[in-house]
């Protein structure tokens, strides 16, 4: 008799979604996985909402991120990397075991619509303190310490996706323990915009 070949495609496809999931699209619960993150850049004896409110850097709310590229943050050199979230969020500790804790991260996506998108809300999720800029401009943060739990999200509303590149902007600020992020788009109705490109160069 022949061995099942079901327990060799489970695995299969076990290994295979999470990678095979990053298509420059949201994934279908319109979480943004593509990403070029920046991190990881010490907040010193500052609190989290201390760091989460300066701007370590000129740039921070639309930056001109490039993979690759050179960013200076405070006295520092850090590199911009592409990196594509296993699950719906960004796992910054597993991409910087050796220094997350007390630290910042950023990450940027080009976010391109094929028209002008009105009325959306933006969902951010962070561990611990969080906030999203889009197109320059800050539209939800949380200052307080927490986990990441999925479904509570803060929320930007009456948010506009304008046609062609919209530059997206998470910041993530850890104090101890895990280092996560989040960012989605929902429509009126309250669910998933899919119908976008998400691109990791400009």
């Amino acid at each position: 008799m022949k061995t099942p070949l079901i327990p060799t495609l489970a695995l299969f496809v076990s290994v295979v979604l999470p990678a095979a999931a990053q298509n420059g699209k949201p994934d279908p619960e319109g979480f943004i996985r593509d990403w070029l993150v920046l991190a990881p850049f010490s907040i010193g004896d500052s609190s989290g909402a201390e760091a989460l409110d300066k701007k370590q850097f000129a740039e921070e709310a639309q930056p001109s991120a490039r993979e690759g590229a050179v960013q200076k943050v405070g006295g520092k050199e850090l590199t911009w990397e592409k990196t594509a979230a296993k699950d719906f969020h960004l796992d910054f500790k597993e991409l910087h075991s050796n220094q997350s804790e007390h630290v910042v991260a950023w990450a940027v996506a080009y976010v391109v619509s094929s028209g002008e998108k009105t009325g959306l809300t933006l969902k951010m999720n962070s561990n611990d303190q969080g906030k999203v800029y889009l197109n320059g401009k800050e539209l939800v943060k949380f200052t307080d310490t927490r986990t990441l739990e999925k479904e509570a999200e803060d929320a930007a509303t009456n948010v506009i996706l304008k046609k062609g590149v919209n530059v997206l902007v998470l910041k993530v600020v850890n104090e101890e323990n895990n280092w996560q992020g989040s960012v989605r788009f929902l429509d009126q109705a309250g669910k998933a915009v899919t119908d976008l490109k998400v691109e990791t160069k400009p």
